[in-house]
């Protein structure tokens, strides 16, 4: 069962070690990224450094000719990942005998809503999401399409995973979060997700909904989740909240503007690879959930990708939909949190594999080689062995 691992450049650049340890692993992939959100990480064993610091949404390559002129462009990392950072630690490690693929991370970009606020997600209370771009505005959707092409398609990669090709939402950590004080369920999360922006006020009036009042509308039903309404989970929760007939009529825009999405990124990273070029996404198999694994039809993304990348976090109950759509070729592979810290247990990932093989999943992500202990490595390569 293939597996591969998730690595930073900055996990791999400056420790000449890294890459035989993480080749001593047992996997034979890396999933390196290539562009990636602000975060804040942990690199245990690195020679030079223990936090790395990445203070915006970057690119970790030069970029080239096609941002020249344009407002919406990616931005180059800091010394947290300067200069070609993905193409030095991409070398290093396939001369390990690793494979490299890309790991591009798209509509999750605090950067481009601090500086451009009109591309961000506008709640129905009239707030901004700087981290959400809305992936309905012309602008922001061409500004995608290009960085997954650009992003994806390195020099030496076999491959990419696009991670948040869709719609992004409140959940996410920002910064120091204070928004667990209200538990908003699945319902409540769906509707304060949603987007009032220009282009997805149109969007809805093309459904038949008149966007202020459907704002009126979201108002009135979160009300009672703020005060503390227990929720009555999946799309039957919202549709007790919101209604049955708005609720599939947002539901309805929403899904087509990222199916459309996902369909033109995807042939735009085949049209810039060479032959033989593997394309998969971070997915959710229930379309209205928003996040780093966007929702999507299973047997829409598996037409449009060579397969998909699937979280597994809470168990591998996510795999079995995108299972009963998979064709002969399509890659299904099981997200597997090997840190202990971040609630990931590696000492059973033979048996977490085996079952995710169970449930239809013919390959396996490790999340994630550099944050991880020297015990939770060792207990990964202990588990691949018996896998």
């Amino acid at each position: 069962m293939k597996a591969s691992a998730f690595v930073y450049p900055w996990d791999v650049n400056g420790d000449p070690r890294a890459p035989g340890r993480i080749a001593a692993l047992g996997v034979g992939q890396v999933t390196l990224a290539a562009a990636y959100h602000s975060t804040r990480a942990l690199t245990p064993r690195h020679p030079r450094h223990r936090i790395v610091t990445a203070e915006h949404a970057a690119v970790l390559y030069p970029v080239d000719s096609r941002w020249d002129g344009r407002a919406l462009r990616p931005h180059p990392a800091g010394d947290w990942a300067p200069g070609d950072a993905y193409g030095e630690a991409a070398a290093a490690l396939a001369e390990a005998g690793l494979e490299v693929h890309s790991w591009v991370v798209l509509a999750h970009n605090s950067r481009l809503g601090a500086e451009h606020p009109d591309t961000s997600v506008v709640n129905a209370y009239g707030d901004r999401y700087p981290w959400a771009p809305c992936i309905a505005q012309p602008a922001t959707r061409a500004y995608l399409v290009d960085l997954a092409a650009e992003a994806a398609v390195r020099p030496g990669a076999a491959g990419t995973e696009l991670e948040s090709l869709g719609w992004y939402g409140l959940q996410h950590l920002h910064a120091h979060d204070k928004t667990g004080g209200v538990g908003l369920g699945e319902a409540g999360q769906y509707l304060m997700s949603l987007c009032f922006c220009p282009a997805c006020r149109a969007g809805y009036g093309e459904r038949g909904l008149d966007a202020d009042g459907l704002a009126a509308a979201v108002r009135a039903a979160l009300e009672p989740v703020w005060q503390g309404l227990p929720d009555d989970g999946g799309w039957a929760g919202v549709e007790k909240l919101l209604g049955a007939e708005p609720a599939a009529a947002t539901r309805a825009w929403r899904d087509a503007t990222a199916r459309s999405l996902q369909e033109e990124a995807v042939a735009a990273v085949r049209a810039a690879a060479p032959e033989g070029f593997q394309v998969l996404l971070h997915a959710d198999p229930v379309s209205f959930h928003v996040g780093a694994n966007p929702g999507v039809d299973p047997a829409h993304i598996l037409s449009v990708a060579d397969g998909v990348v699937v979280p597994c976090a809470g168990g591998p109950a996510l795999l079995t939909p995108f299972a009963a759509q998979r064709r002969e070729s399509a890659v299904i592979a099981a997200n597997l949190t090997v840190v202990s810290g971040m609630g990931g247990s590696p000492g059973t990932l033979a048996a977490d594999a085996a079952r995710a093989r169970e449930l239809g999943a013919t390959e396996i992500r490790l999340y994630h080689a550099g944050l991880a202990s020297d015990g939770d490595l060792e207990d990964v390569r202990e588990g691949l062995g018996a896998v």
